[in-house]
């Protein structure tokens, strides 16, 4: 169950309807006031854990039922159907999408079910949910914060930090002390299919040699979070309800992921060190000695009450422009669907760019959902375990309005014009100066003009509203 606060008046009404009863003997058996309960039902408060204990034991009620929006693809999935093109007009943002999924569930899954039949009516089937797909959508259901592994995990590490300040000695002395496993750092030859590996006859954790510093450090980390915490990684991976065991594994190891990166990075310290650096990429890389991709998914996760960072997506995108890895976290991006593809955003060219961070600021079509303006930086990524160095891009981004501060973005004003228009590949983009399209849009009217040739390719006719 997600740690973050869960709004469910609709299925408390429904529940009540069906148990017959009024709110104040709903109340009663809640052992909460007829005003408290009103305030749930109408989405005014959240379901704290104690109401959701006793709904499981004076109704026999199923948590998973609180998460109505699994079918659809949650506020994710809501928001991309909402953002199409039909509905441009309406100019609905994800707010209000928020609103339809919790104030309405069962009807925003009628829309769902309509506009797919609709859309597959039309010729244009979606495409088949993958597992990895349907993993990073139970990611996105968390908000990729899960609070219950973070403060394991900063214990963990304080517990390390009392025999060695490095981590990654504390973490070989630990396997050492407790498990009584060394460390062997192996050939290439030797270990040509594996990053790490886990000998238990010689009572070694074999590495690679091609593994960078941070590369070693992470994989110790998740050697040792195998050992010792699997039970609080299945913990939330049972909570999951997949219909292909492959999604259950993807997700499962981006939990333990999550693990290691927080033991690296305790939520604590590294947001201290987020907030004193400005959140200075290649400085907090050195500081916590970890590789981008870490780095990028730690700050998606920043979302403890009461200590919250700021609301960064990453994602991971290869050559091809294919994301492999896209994590929305608290940011509202409505754009990392998997099909976006537009060439001014610089990530795309990130893999054959020289190392090192850099910033963009772009501005979405603001037909689409959520937030239209982010600064985003993105990086090269060389698999370090790879002798070919096999080459990825990751990007981080945050809405324009959390940029003061940001050193990466020095210089830059977020009410100014200095942002690139991009928009959701061309096949979906109806801006109608771009010189770098490639494709006409679905749905478009060319013009059609025989006494001239303009630059812009796919000469496009204004859309008409409605």
């Amino acid at each position: 169950m997600a740690e973050t606060e869960m709004l469910a008046g609709a299925a408390l009404r429904r529940l009540r309807k069906r148990e017959d009863m009024t709110q104040a003997a709903m109340a009663a058996r809640l052992g909460i006031s007829p005003s408290y309960l009103a305030l749930l039902e109408r989405n005014q408060r959240p379901v704290s854990a104690r109401v959701l204990v006793q709904l499981v034991d004076e109704f026999a009620f199923d948590p998973l039922r609180l998460r109505e929006d699994e079918a659809i693809g949650g506020v994710q999935g809501l928001a991309r159907r909402l953002a199409d093109e039909r509905f441009a007009d309406l100019d609905i943002d994800r707010d209000e999408a928020i609103e339809f999924l919790s104030a309405a569930p069962q009807a925003a899954a009628a829309f769902a079910r309509l506009f797919d039949l609709a859309v597959q009516d039309q010729g244009h089937a979606p495409a088949p949910t993958t597992p990895l797909d349907a993993a990073l959508r139970e990611v996105e259901r968390w908000q990729n914060h899960f609070s219950a592994i973070d403060e394991r995990a900063e214990n963990l590490a304080d517990e390390l930090r009392l025999s060695r300040a490095d981590m990654s000695f504390a973490l070989v002395e630990r396997l050492r002390d407790r498990h009584q496993l060394s460390l062997r750092v192996l050939p290439q030859s030797v270990m040509p299919d594996y990053q790490r590996r886990l000998d238990l006859h010689a009572r070694q954790v074999q590495l690679s040699e091609l593994l960078d510093p941070a590369a070693r450090q992470f994989q110790l980390a998740l050697q040792l979070i195998e050992l010792e915490c699997r039970d609080e990684i299945d913990d939330v991976v049972k909570g999951a309800r997949f219909e292909d065991e492959a999604a259950r594994v993807l997700f499962d190891r981006h939990v333990t992921d999550y693990f290691a990166a927080a033991l690296i990075m305790p939520y604590g310290r590294f947001l201290r060190a987020c907030d004193a650096t400005g959140y200075d990429l290649p400085v907090l890389q050195r500081r916590f000695n970890v590789g981008a991709e870490q780095l990028a998914q730690r700050l998606t996760s920043l979302q403890r009450m009461g200590q919250r960072g700021r609301p960064f997506f990453m994602a991971k995108v290869d050559r091809a422009g294919q994301f492999s890895i896209r994590i929305g976290g608290a940011s509202g991006a409505g754009f990392l669907d998997g099909t976006f593809g537009c060439p001014l955003w610089t990530v795309f060219a990130a893999p054959e760019r020289p190392d090192g961070w850099s910033f963009q600021a772009i501005e979405q079509d603001r037909a689409g959902p959520g937030a239209h303006r982010w600064m985003t930086f993105s990086t090269t990524l060389a698999d370090p375990a790879t002798p070919d160095g096999g080459r990825f891009a990751v990007v981080v981004g945050v809405e324009a309005r959390y940029a003061e501060g940001l050193v990466l973005a020095r210089g830059f004003e977020p009410d100014g014009s200095g942002y690139t228009p991009v928009g959701p590949g061309c096949r979906r983009c109806h801006r109608l100066e771009c010189l770098q399209r490639s494709l006409p849009p679905v749905g478009a009217t060319l013009r059609a003009d025989r006494t001239a040739r303009r630059l812009i390719p796919f000469g496009l006719e204004p859309q008409q509203p409605g």
